[in-house]
């Protein structure tokens, strides 16, 4: 009996990156989305609607929302906060303020997180490795709440690269949402109140908030000086 012809030998399968759906097809989509969102800052200024307030005519109770939604919208187009801050304390005083600026904040940040962990982590998180990056993932996967607290707490840590730096890791989200809404109370409060009180400067809130303000700046340019003595020695 004759032997069976051998198998034809099977053709590698081609690469899926451009496949529909692929992960960095979607990894384009979220730099694109990005793009058009910092692009639209050419056609409005979400800082200029915040101090310049609502239409004549609209309901009151769309205020509030409509604000807040602006402000979120503001920091995807990577506005920094402590401006969307200050035009939130001049339209609104401190304790209105306050509260979109907090509920803006976290409405942009789980947005952000969203748009990182649907679009872009499947394509970057092959890239998470060395040992400063496993540990830094791990800490955020295992102690999330704590590790995104601290970042909010940093004055200097710039809001948009804390999101998206959390959505690629694998800290889930109920933590980092929870972590950012509180942690940004300390440091929006004194942009806030620095904004309203601005038209009496000798006033204690205006003071004291303007103090902080400059601590803050003043930590941040130390510890970033410092950082970069510890990466100069270590190279």
């Amino acid at each position: 009996m004759p032997d069976a012809a051998p198998p034809a030998p099977q053709q590698p399968a081609a690469p899926a990156r451009c496949a529909p759906g692929s992960p960095w097809l979607r990894f384009a989509l979220l730099v694109a989305i990005l793009g058009a969102a910092a692009g639209s800052l050419l056609l409005w200024s979400p800082t200029a609607l915040l101090t310049g307030g609502l239409p004549d005519g609209m309901p009151g109770y769309w205020r509030l929302p409509l604000l807040t939604a602006v402000y979120a919208v503001g920091t995807l187009a990577f506005v920094p906060r402590p401006a969307l801050n200050a035009a939130a304390g001049l339209l609104l005083g401190i304790q209105q303020g306050l509260l979109m600026a907090v509920l803006g904040t976290a409405l942009g940040a789980a947005a952000a997180f969203a748009l990182g962990r649907m679009l872009g982590r499947e394509a970057l998180r092959p890239y998470l490795r060395g040992r400063m990056l496993t540990t830094l993932d791990r800490r955020f996967t295992e102690q999330g709440f704590r590790s995104v607290l601290l970042l909010r707490l940093f004055p200097g840590m710039p809001f948009q690269a804390a999101n998206y730096g959390a959505a690629f890791s694998g800290v889930r989200f109920t933590p980092f949402l929870t972590a950012t809404a509180l942690g940004v109370v300390p440091t929006t409060a004194v942009y806030v109140t620095a904004a309203a009180s601005a038209s009496e400067p000798g006033s204690a809130a205006f003071l004291v908030s303007a103090g902080v303000i400059a601590a803050f700046t003043l930590g941040s340019v130390v510890t970033l000086w410092r950082a970069a003595r510890r990466r100069t020695a270590a190279a």
